[in-house]
């Protein structure tokens, strides 16, 4: 029998979802008339490598997937769909199996599915018509295997707000992004030079398949993007008019609804700005339910700003008498000075300490070429060249990246990142050469300029690198360990610490490991470790001394 609260909340939740204009959400349809629907026909034409009329997919040496499409919006999403179809499916199975685990709970994963429906009950309000389209395309390729959680369509669209949700509901902004523009007297040649890390990480199985986007569609721009399987939005981009786009999160409030995902604005102003001006006039015109910064580079204003972005304000930043900017994940322009949330990001969260890094970096190499940044993306100390230990969030190289990108927009070239991280071979695509041919790309061998290629950082070779990579195997053994109160076994202390002795975490864990074993002086020993270590964030620091703390109160309540 259900309790009466039960009930009483079943029953409320239901008006909620009804009375709320859920009923029109999930029975909204995307425009797909006056398109051509028109399966594409996919022609596998050599290993990894395969097309659709004009349209192709194929993988290169670097093992980056190059997707080419155009036409119009269903034209587009259909043959993004049908040329990833197997990668799309295992995109898909990758972030819903990882969902499953976060919420094993039948009850739980039933709540999640109707909050969802809720908080997404104006989403299709708030996106344009041509990506709903677009995005219609590409889910007529997703699996059935998850239509217990929203039909394709629906599921393809929640997809394009899931950082935004995970963002604004779980505050993955403290994962954060580090991006820097440099033009002028700071460039090697004098023109706009940008980099970005992008450091979202749902697990190391959805970073594998990245894809290189070029499209061309029939209105607007042509333009590339960084992305995944199924993604039409943009979260690292630069179009044919040399206008780049990058997000940085900032620290959000809890939204009530979700309007318009970062990435499609983004998109957005890709496919059709050409300077700042019309991509601000574009990022005034949505609204938008997270707070984030957007880098905009552009070769015709021949420099780059921030559009810092709330869901209720909007500012622009221009760094003043200065040739180069940058950006963490806090806001910078007067209208946010006395913001709540941005102080508290500021004090609280590794943002600043990646700003000061940054800033060291672009002052250390006074003319920025894209080797130089390649090296500042890839940097793993401190501030001073302090060692943060690897996997330390406070570096501009986590080692988590998606992707690391360069954007030279004047000359309209691009570096996009390999794997591991984005300490792979940075490969090069000359958007001139892709978009401005009179015929279709050459689509039988990869798009990129090879010859520009930066190579990978030798750090990937090192001795240390496969001792991090073991060390993030043997920490999620011990988080098992610390959930379970299981013995740990032989020589597993002393091997977790020697893979990465830097790292402060480590330390930590084992002494939360003693502590709950309530092995006060072995915990203390650890904790204490841990604080002569780069401790990554200010309420990190705080909870070593918390338990620090605890133990010397509990050694003076034994003692008497």
């Amino acid at each position: 029998m259900l309790s009466k609260k039960t009930i009483l909340f079943v029953g409320s939740l239901a008006f909620l979802l009804f009375s709320c204009g859920i009923s029109k959400s999930i029975h909204h349809q995307a425009i797909t008339a006056n398109y051509n629907a028109t399966p594409p026909v996919v022609v596998k034409s050599g290993f990894n490598h395969f097309s659709a009329g004009a349209n192709f997919l194929l993988k290169n040496n670097q093992n980056l997937w190059e997707l080419y499409t155009e036409g119009d919006p269903l034209e587009r999403g259909l043959n993004m769909g049908a040329l990833t179809d197997s990668l799309l499916k295992k995109q898909e199975r990758v972030f819903f199996t990882k969902i499953i685990k976060l919420v094993p709970s039948k009850r739980r994963q039933e709540f999640l599915r109707a909050f969802l429906k809720w908080y997404n009950r104006k989403l299709y309000l708030n996106v344009p018509e041509e990506f709903k389209t677009e995005i219609f395309g590409v889910s007529e390729y997703t699996s059935a295997e998850f239509n217990k959680i929203a039909p394709p369509y629906l599921r393809a669209l929640y997809l394009h707000g899931a950082h935004d949700i995970g963002h604004a509901l779980q505050d993955l902004a403290l994962v954060g992004c580090s991006s820097f523009a440099a033009w002028g007297d700071k460039s090697e040649d004098g023109s706009l030079i940008l980099g970005r890390n992008f450091d979202f990480y749902a697990g190391d199985e959805f970073a594998q398949d990245k894809i290189v986007l070029f499209s061309k569609p029939k209105t607007g721009i042509p333009f590339m993007t960084v992305a995944w399987p199924g993604m039409i939005g943009a979260v690292s981009g630069m179009n044919l008019q040399g206008l780049t786009v990058t997000i940085n999160a900032s620290k959000s409030k809890i939204p009530l609804v979700a309007k318009t995902p970062i990435s499609l604005l983004t998109r957005e102003i890709l496919q059709y700005a050409s300077t700042i001006e019309e991509a601000v006039a574009i990022a005034k015109k949505r609204s938008v339910f997270v707070s984030e910064t957007i880098m905009i580079g552009s070769a015709k204003d021949k420099k780059a700003i921030l559009i810092e972005i709330a869901p209720d304000k909007l500012s622009v930043f221009e760094v003043p008498n200065s040739n180069q900017l940058v950006c963490s994940n806090h806001f910078q322009s007067d209208a946010y000075k006395n913001d709540t949330r941005n102080k508290y990001q500021i004090t609280y969260s590794h943002s600043q300490y990646r700003f000061d890094k940054l800033t060291e970096l672009l002052n250390q190499n006074p003319k920025i070429n894209p080797t130089i940044a390649a090296s500042i993306l890839r940097n793993r100390e401190g501030v001073n060249h302090t060692v943060l230990g690897n996997g330390n969030e406070k570096a501009l190289n986590q080692l988590l990246a998606h992707h690391g990108v360069i954007f030279k927009p004047e000359q309209r070239l691009v570096w996009v990142s390999s794997n591991p991280y984005q300490l792979g071979e940075l490969v090069c695509y000359d958007l001139n050469a892709i978009f401005n041919t009179k015929q279709n790309p050459i689509t039988t061998t990869t798009l990129s300029t090879e010859r520009l290629n930066i190579p990978k950082d030798p750090f990937v070779d090192s001795e240390e690198f496969a001792n991090y990579e073991q060390f993030r195997k043997e920490d999620q053994k011990m988080d098992v360990f610390i959930k379970t109160k299981t013995d740990l076994p032989d020589n597993f202390e002393k091997n977790y610490q020697s893979l990465n002795p830097e790292y402060w975490l480590g330390y930590f864990k084992l002494g939360v490991y003693y502590f709950n074993q309530k092995k006060y002086a072995a915990a203390k020993v650890y904790f204490e470790k841990a604080m002569t270590k780069e401790i990554t964030t200010l309420l990190s620091k705080q909870e070593v001394e918390e338990y620090l703390r605890t133990i010397k109160k509990k050694a003076h309540d034994s003692s008497n």
